[in-house]
């Protein structure tokens, strides 16, 4: 069983996170500034913000896997850069492994190609670059980290939100750097699948400083 602390755990990604960890058995804390709906038995919810450092000091230590799932939207944008710089600070040397969901386009459109982020960023609207910006910057972030910093960053599919009503199918095909898509064209998974897959990776590690995707 792993002691794990979920950032942002009561959105999209990280409420699933939360529900398949706590399904497994592991010791789980949600940090949020809002409550669940409806909360699930065992699981240690947390109110607060990640930019608080005494909230931090409450659900940092002693964890075996720290998950980020914060959104860079709203009043947090442009904050999250900030956060990852504190958590690298404070589990670099530590036995504390640090997990990060980010966007999709960083992901390299096909081996050895531009990222989706290079072919598409010129038609995407204003309002959505600096949610991408920052899961670039994050990436980089942790790429530039200590040696002493055990890290994973996960890149969900093109396709991914709440909004798409994704449905769930128990399973998921793994991938590195380079975005994946079915047999028909599409990119994308569900929550609770993704879900599965990190889960997977905190429970049998195999992306130590590297970074994932998965689709349906």
């Amino acid at each position: 069983m792993a002691q794990i602390t979920v950032l942002g755990g009561t959105g999209y990604a990280g409420a699933a996170v939360v529900a398949e960890a706590a399904r497994r058995g592991h010791e789980v804390t949600s940090l949020s500034r809002t409550q669940p709906t409806t909360r699930i038995e065992g699981v240690n919810y947390v109110s607060g913000s990640a930019l608080d450092a005494d909230v931090l000091d409450t659900v940092l230590p002693g964890r075996d896997v720290v998950f980020s799932a914060l959104a860079p939207r709203g009043d947090m944008t442009g904050k999250l850069e900030g956060i990852i710089d504190v958590l690298i600070s404070r589990l670099a040397g530590t036995s504390t492994r640090l997990g990060y969901t980010g966007g999709a386009s960083s992901l390299q459109t096909e081996v050895g190609g531009p990222t989706l982020w290079e072919v598409s960023k010129d038609q995407l609207p204003a309002d959505v670059k600096p949610e991408i910006e920052t899961g670039i910057a994050v990436y980089a972030a942790l790429q530039a980290s200590p040696e002493s910093l055990d890290w994973f960053f996960v890149s969900p599919p093109a396709d991914f939100g709440s909004w798409l009503d994704t449905p769930e199918k128990g399973t998921y095909v793994l991938g590195g750097d380079v975005m994946l898509k079915d047999a028909d064209g599409h990119s994308t998974i569900s929550a609770a699948d993704l879900a599965i897959a990190v889960v997977d990776e905190i429970e049998t590690p195999n992306h130590r400083r590297a970074r994932f995707t998965a689709i349906h």
